[in-house]
């Protein structure tokens, strides 16, 4: 492969290898959409590129790492976080996007991304804010306001529309953002399988037999199973899709997860509490803006500003704010020196 030679067209050298290597389904930089506010192109890099690393350097980005996955705040450092699921999404996504000689770069900006606008506690926080706030919160929707004004990003529209449509029942427009979404389906229900066999919540052998002796019983061999049979199902054809088998008992064990870990399983324990926290922070945060701020700005405000809380500042500020604390009384470690003039 010919190595560049001038700084000035590495951009353009790029843009012109992906006509001859990518698929002709695949997302062309060149081709792009563009951003809202217009913007002179880097001399090395695709917009793609810049929009995946715009996000890897993203504050919203790096809180990700402290944001509940499924399970809350566990003190166990292998069980996954909404940062580590988001980057195995990213891992899975890309191989689909080499496989198919799609756009890897559009593809790893979407999964980084995706999720950016989680709430803290999981699904837990984003229910409790899907209750409060008029219209309902989806953290798809919350995503795409983090890039477009909470950080102002200034992405292209296919990374916009991969984040927005990443969530199931969205029709993405691009082949990139097809594989996003089974991605994201397909890390989740295998990384939840294994951190609940972790927690001790299940076992393997409680898994439905059929989708066991389907995918197999070793985690990485279902992991694989279920990204080949995607592969291998869109291999020339215009759209991103698991086989139909494939997706049968794909669709059996998250429907099974959501019979015996997401829904009132000891991984839940907490939830009542993170719940309790998120409402009265909202309830408080709304009073305490009523003097300051126009009336219809403060829903919106106070549910950016707790949507982007990680699990813990989120305990942090309850406690704050609800929990009472001892007066200081300031000594100044008074005691530790009357005790080293007293003691011979």
């Amino acid at each position: 492969m010919p190595q560049f030679t001038d700084v000035s067209n590495i951009r353009t050298s790029l843009e012109d290898r992906e006509f001859e290597m990518l698929s002709d389904i695949a997302t062309k930089s060149r081709n792009s959409q563009g951003r809202k506010i217009k913007e002179e192109e880097s001399s090395m890099r695709t917009c793609f590129q810049r929009d995946r690393d715009r996000i890897l350097h993203s504050k919203a980005f790096r809180r990700l790492k402290h944001k509940t996955q499924v399970f809350l705040s566990p003190f166990d450092d292998h069980f996954r976080t909404r940062l580590t699921h988001t980057l195995e999404v990213s891992q899975i996504a890309r191989t689909i996007a080499r496989c198919l000689c799609l756009n890897e770069d559009l593809t790893e900006a979407i999964a980084l991304g995706h999720d950016l606008g989680h709430t803290p506690f999981g699904h837990c926080g984003e229910g409790v804010l899907n209750e409060l706030v008029k219209g309902g919160f989806h953290h798809n929707i919350q995503s795409v306001r983090v890039v477009e004004v909470l950080e102002n990003l200034n992405l292209c529209r296919e990374t916009i529309d991969g984040i927005l449509t990443h969530t199931w029942g969205y029709k993405p427009k691009t082949p990139e953002a097809q594989a996003v979404q089974l991605a994201d389906k397909i890390a989740y229900i295998n990384h939840d399988i294994e951190d609940s066999i972790r927690a001790g919540i299940i076992s393997e052998s409680d898994l439905p037999k059929d989708c066991r002796e389907y995918f197999s019983s070793v985690q990485s061999h279902r992991l694989n199973k279920m990204i080949t049979e995607i592969v291998s199902n869109s291999l020339g054809k215009d759209t991103i899709s698991m086989s139909e088998e494939g997706w049968h008992y794909t669709t059996k064990l998250r429907e099974w997860m959501f019979e015996n870990v997401y829904i009132d399983s000891p991984a839940k324990l907490e939830e009542r509490k993170a719940s309790r926290v998120i409402r009265e922070l909202f309830f408080h945060y709304c009073e305490m803006l009523k003097p300051v701020c126009e009336e219809s700005k403060i829903e919106r405000v106070v549910t950016d500003y707790i949507s982007g809380m990680t699990d813990r500042y989120a305990v942090e500020k309850y406690k704050e704010n609800f929990i009472p604390i001892g007066i200081h009384c300031g000594t100044k470690e008074d005691y530790l020196f009357k005790l080293a003039n007293v003691i011979e």
